[in-house]
């Protein structure tokens, strides 16, 4: 007899039990229909991941133990039908509560109405963004519980990047391995997870069934790609990526447990990474119910990338681009400008700052008396504009989003309470050098078929220049892009020293100097809007150092 397995591969909301509760049974009733009788859903789908803080607060446990229950009784008419849910420690497996001092990472099995079995959560992740081990204790016992006669056996995403836990499953009896994930995306982390679950299978010689999260929550994105795996380790069955679905895989155990299923196909760094941010963004903006976005569009690529973005999560309609042109914005940038903001169909405002400059620089003219004028006078202007977007946020209620990449996050090359300001960093994780791939990419592909080439070509070819005084470019002050960012990936994202990057070949005058403006602008990358995470390593949760420190290597 062939079971059919189905995967709710779901965007769900933290802190809305309700709500994720009600997609639940409703995946449930949908599978059903569909001949599936067993349903897996993400981990901590009940209250959203992650969901920090909330987690120690015995009324948010208790709201999912009610969601839990919601579920329990949804459920009841369905006949045969298993469901596996994750949530945090709420109803243990005879409906009895949890002290709120001991709180697990539980995943649930339900059968129409009736407590089938539990699992805790053994291998509690602490580092990068992961702080399970704040909220969670660990568990300690197996899980294997039957459908239709085949020995399910369970796992919490972690615990499957170890050999124990798995083994320890099948050597209770499992003849399948079920893996429920809440797993951030990072660019390549698809391939890890792929490979990671194929060393499982081979060692266990266990079919594998992945079911994975999409969507979402504040920095972090998860692209789903939930999968199956045969014993051998061969993918089988894999759900789209960066779209909800109910994902269906058949299971024969006359024929050695094999998995059948549509296979997505995997897509290019580029494309991953784009619809890792336009989901980013998306999800933030609606989440949190801002009714449409501002930037300020200069005229330069990183702008014009995050447009580019906005437009493909949001649609024109939802879009205002403001340029703020200063007595140092060449009239190519805003004539490029206007014209990105006419292809692309969003409102386009100019507003002039040269009014506000000019009465800035009378007001101090008595204190900086006999001073020349430095990067003082720079920041005033990105200060300006930064203030003139926050205004039109604060009346029109939209969300500003900021333009500065990751390159310029790391060395300070932005502006405190100027272009820092605002309420999400798009490209905050987006190396320059990738800023320009993506702005290729997307010239050459319509995903999400808004706007074909939405970014002028001279955008992309132009010499970066932040245009706040005459003749300036990016490369006054930095080395080249390409020498920034690898040094960048290998000091900030890999923790080589600065003598292991010289011993690559690297100027060590230009490893110094990144290496130095990293170290001492800390103090603003703690005052930066909340920015998107996709590379393995983001200035953000996964990067703690502190801002007073006498060290150096």
């Amino acid at each position: 007899m062939t079971l059919k397995i189905s995967i709710a591969q779901m965007n769900v909301v933290v802190g809305d039990m309700a709500g994720n509760a009600q997609r639940i049974i409703d995946a449930a009733s949908q599978a059903y229909q569909t001949g599936s009788r067993l349903l897996l859903t993400p981990e901590l789908a009940i209250c959203g991941y992650p969901a920090e803080d909330l987690l120690l607060r015995p009324s948010f446990i208790q709201a999912c133990d009610d969601a839990l229950e919601k579920v329990r009784l949804g459920l009841a008419h369905l006949k045969d039908l298993h469901v596996v849910v994750g949530h945090p420690s709420g109803f243990g497996r005879a409906g009895r509560s949890v002290s709120s001092t001991q709180r697990f990472n539980r995943a649930s099995v339900l059968s129409q109405g009736q407590w089938i079995a539990s699992y805790d959560k053994r291998e509690l992740p602490n580092y990068q963004v992961f702080d399970e081990r704040r909220y969670f204790t660990p568990g300690r016992q197996v899980c294997v519980f039957e459908v239709l006669g085949i020995k399910m056996g369970l796992l919490i995403c972690e615990d499957a990047w170890f050999e124990t836990p798995a083994l320890d499953t099948r050597d209770q009896g499992a003849e399948v391995l079920l893996v429920l994930n809440a797993s951030p995306f990072h660019l390549g982390k698809g391939q890890e997870r792929e490979q990671e679950m194929k060393n499982r299978a081979l060692q266990t010689g266990l079919p594998v069934v992945y079911a994975h999260m999409v969507g979402a929550q504040d920095e972090v994105v998860f692209e789903g790609g939930s999968f199956a795996l045969s014993p051998s380790g061969e993918v089988v069955a894999r759900a789209p990526f960066f779209e909800e679905s109910l994902f269906q895989i058949s299971l024969n155990p006359l024929q050695n447990f094999a998995l059948m299923g549509d296979i997505a196909p995997l897509a290019s760094q580029e494309e991953d990474l784009w619809r890792a941010l336009v989901m980013g963004v998306k999800d933030y903006v609606e989440k949190n119910g801002f009714p449409s976005v501002l930037l300020g569009l200069s005229g330069g690529i990183d702008s014009a990338l995050v447009l580019a973005i906005a437009l493909d999560a949001l649609g024109c309609e939802r879009i205002h681009a403001v340029m703020m042109p200063s007595p140092y914005t060449a009239s190519i940038s805003l004539l490029d400008a206007s014209e990105m903001a006419a292809r692309v169909g969003v409102k386009y405002t100019e507003l002039s700052i040269l009014p506000e400059f000019e009465a800035f620089k009378a007001t101090l003219a008595p204190l900086f008396e006999g001073r020349e004028e430095d990067a003082t006078e720079e920041n005033i202007q990105a200060r300006i504009r930064g203030t003139l977007l926050m205004a039109l946020s604060n009346k029109m209620g939209a969300i500003v989003l900021t333009t500065g990449n990751k390159s310029e996050m790391a060395t300070g090359y932005c502006t405190l309470y100027g272009d820092m300001a605002g309420g999400f960093a798009v490209i905050k994780d987006v190396a320059k050098t990738m800023v320009f791939r993506l702005a290729r990419w997307r010239n050459q592909h319509n995903p999400f078929n808004t706007v074909s080439n939405p970014i002028p070509e001279r955008i992309i070819t132009r010499p970066p220049s932040a245009e706040l005084r005459a003749d300036q470019t990016d490369q006054d002050s930095l080395p080249p892009y390409d020498v920034l960012d690898a040094i960048l990936a290998m000091y900030m994202e890999e923790d080589f020293s600065a003598q292991d990057i010289i011993d690559q070949g690297y100027a060590k005058e230009q490893v110094d100097l990144v290496t130095r403006l990293i170290r001492i602008n800390e103090y603003k990358r703690r005052q930066a809007p909340i920015g998107l995470r996709v590379t393995h390593r983001s200035f953000g949760k996964d990067w703690r150092y502190p801002i007073t420190s006498k060290f150096r290597a």
